[in-house]
């Protein structure tokens, strides 16, 4: 039985981080036991930051949709590269994410706002790319342009982007993200003050600051709630921010319920124009 949460302060943001679900070889117990979670989180804002599915098939996306459905709403998706028809090299090239707007949505950007939180994500999976591993990312610097404005009129809101890859790999980690223009993107969200920016893809939850943003603006990255682990427990994360304080937590799958793994606190900007 996993423990009951903690009663969330008047002024603390909570967001449940979900990722890499990839329905198709998902763990059925921790996707199930997940949701339940969140809901008695109570989140601010749900987010999930792609591959949902494992190949992009339809039968995938039928069973991450109906999970998706059953999550606490507001909810924030974005796709990854696992959410392109993965083995069909034609379908994939020319309609990456056509099966992901008929089932999920739009696929490029999404947005929410509300009571001291500002929320975006855009998609950087490809389809296809002129490079060898196509399924590393890229990002649309036009698109972070339009981020980076709507943070401007955020105040003193929480600012959270969300994205699939990784930005700017992370030392140690199992897999690159290999965003094409991810430093120069980073660096545009800091200097527009975002506060923490949110990943997945690599399977294994981590959370440091940025080399922008004056030490004051963070990643973090959520595990996986797949089969596909990566050495560390099947996983979601929990972030809660105060007027003073960001915190992650990752929690890992013990195979009959979630319990605290890994935790990192940060000092959040004290500055209302970031």
């Amino acid at each position: 039985m996993t423990p009951a949460p903690a009663a969330l302060r008047p002024d603390t943001v909570r967001i449940v981080h979900l990722t890499d679900v990839h329905f198709g070889l998902e763990d059925r117990a921790a996707v199930e036991a997940a949701l339940l979670m969140a809901h008695a989180l109570k989140p601010t804002l749900t987010v999930v930051t792609g591959d949902i599915t494992l190949a992009g098939r339809p039968d995938e996306f039928r069973a991450a949709r109906a999970w998706l459905d059953r999550l606490p709403r507001p909810i924030l998706v974005t796709p990854g590269n696992h959410d392109t028809p993965y083995y069909n090299l034609a379908l994939r090239s020319l309609q990456p994410f056509h099966r992901w707007r008929r089932f999920i949505g739009a696929d490029d950007a999404a947005e929410f706002e509300g009571p001291g939180l500002v929320a975006c994500a855009i998609n950087t999976a490809r389809g296809a790319q002129p490079r060898l591993n196509w399924a590393q990312g890229a990002i649309n610097l036009t698109a972070i342009e339009g981020v980076a404005a709507r943070f401007g009129r955020a105040d003193a809101s929480l600012r959270v982007f969300a994205c699939h890859h990784p930005l700017i790999d992370v030392e140690g980690a199992p897999v690159s993200g290999g965003v094409h223009r991810g430093d120069a993107a980073t660096r545009a969200l800091c200097e527009a003050g975002v506060d923490l920016i949110l990943t997945g893809h690599l399977h294994n939850p981590f959370a440091r600051p940025l080399p922008y943003g004056a030490g004051c603006s963070y990643v973090a990255g959520a595990g996986t709630l797949s089969l596909r682990t990566r050495g560390v427990p099947a996983s979601f994360s929990v972030i809660e921010a105060t007027d003073d304080t960001l915190s992650v937590t990752a929690q890992a799958w013990t195979g009959s319920h979630f319990e605290p793994f890994r935790n990192w606190a940060f000092p959040r900007r004290q500055s209302a124009g970031g």
